[in-house]
Formats: C-alpha cells, structure tokens, sequence
C-alpha cells in the first residue's frame, strides 16, 4: 500500500510538473512579475496556479461528478471570463512603465493579488479542466474511500509549484543583466502574446 501512495504521488508530480511547464499565459505572467516585481511576486503568481492545478487535480481524483459536470456546462462562461480576464492582464503589462530597479518585497496585499489573479485565471481555462479529468481517469480510478487520491492531488501541487518556484529563481537571478529596452520589449511581446491566448481561449469555446 505504501509502494502504491508513492508510486502515484510521483505520478501525480510528474503531471503536475508537466502541465505547469509550457509556457503559456501563467508562465508569461509569471516571467513579466519576476522581472518588474521581483521573486516574491512571481512566486505568488505561480502558486496561484499550482492551488487551482491541485483543486482541479481533487475534483478529478475524488471524482466529484457535481463539480465536474457544472464545470464541463460551465465552460463557455469561463473562457469568456477568463478571456476577458487574460485581456485587460496584456493590455496592464503592455502599457505600464519598467521599474528602473530591483523591486523591494511587495506588500502581503500586493503578493495576494498576484496570487489570486493566476488562481481565478487557471480555474477559468477549460483545457485545465478538461485535462484534469483525463489524466486522474487513467492513472489509478482513485476514490475517497481509500484516500489514494491524496497523494495525487498533493504531488500535483508539489510538482507544480517546483517548476514556479525553478522559473522564479532562473529569471530572478539573469534579471539585473537585462537592459531596460529588453525588458519593454519583452513586456511588449508578452502583452501581445497574452492577447492572442484570450483570443484563442475565446475561439476554440465559442466555434466548438
């Protein structure tokens, strides 16, 4: 039983490492903080995202049909959301002004909104959804029962938040060696990039 718990809590922090890894919109917000904010707020950005990879990862492993079922119905109203979300998030980055220096540690209030803003937008994408699902289908049937989907839903937050806390420290540390035209050109690109994600996002709902 123990050789089991094991077995699928590293299973589960594969998966959760793997879905965190693409850099997508979390990861271009993430990156965007860490250079204007600094670690800390980065940090608070991808553990914002790593909690929502876990509460999706334990509705899918407790199998919670209610939840699943309103969040499969609920798809279209979250990605509009969510799009809409992603869009005023692009449109912040790409029209506010560069910190000329390393920030100091942000205020509790400001490292909550930075959480809370990546928790609400993870939990919006129907792919994260949808994705969830699948992966705690096939890996063991889990059940609340026999509290194997414990481990899962905890090895998808740990390996989650281990490549949040990887990217956060990468960046923070080449951060001083970027020019401040590199970095508007990177918050350039990445509000540009942002707003092709909410696009997408409201594409492939709304055209099925």
């Amino acid at each position: 039983m123990q050789t089991q718990t094991y077995s699928l809590f590293g299973q589960a922090l594969l998966v959760g490492l793997l879905i965190a890894a693409p850099v997508g919109p979390i990861g271009l917000l993430t990156i965007n903080r860490t250079l204007d904010q600094g670690r800390a707020a980065g940090l608070a950005t991808g553990l914002g995202a790593a909690c929502a990879d876990a509460a999706y990862g334990a509705v899918g492993a407790f199998g919670v049909t209610q939840i699943i079922d309103w969040l499969v119905g609920a798809k279209v109203f979250l990605a509009v959301g969510g799009g809409t979300m992603l869009l005023w998030m692009a449109w912040q980055i790409f029209t506010q002004p560069l910190a000329t220096q390393a920030a100091a540690l942000p205020s509790r209030a400001a490292l909550l909104r930075c959480f809370a803003g990546t928790f609400v937008l993870t939990l919006s994408n129907p792919a994260t959804i949808l994705s969830f699902m699948a992966v705690f289908a096939s890996m063991a049937g889990a059940t609340v029962r026999d509290l194997s989907a414990l481990p899962m839903v905890t090895g998808v937050w740990v390996g989650s938040a281990l490549w949040w806390l990887g990217l956060t420290t990468f960046v923070g540390i080449w951060r001083d060696s970027f020019s401040l035209l590199l970095r508007k050109r990177i918050n350039q690109l990445s509000g540009a990039l942002l707003a092709g994600f909410a696009l997408w996002q409201w594409g492939s709902v709304l055209l099925g």
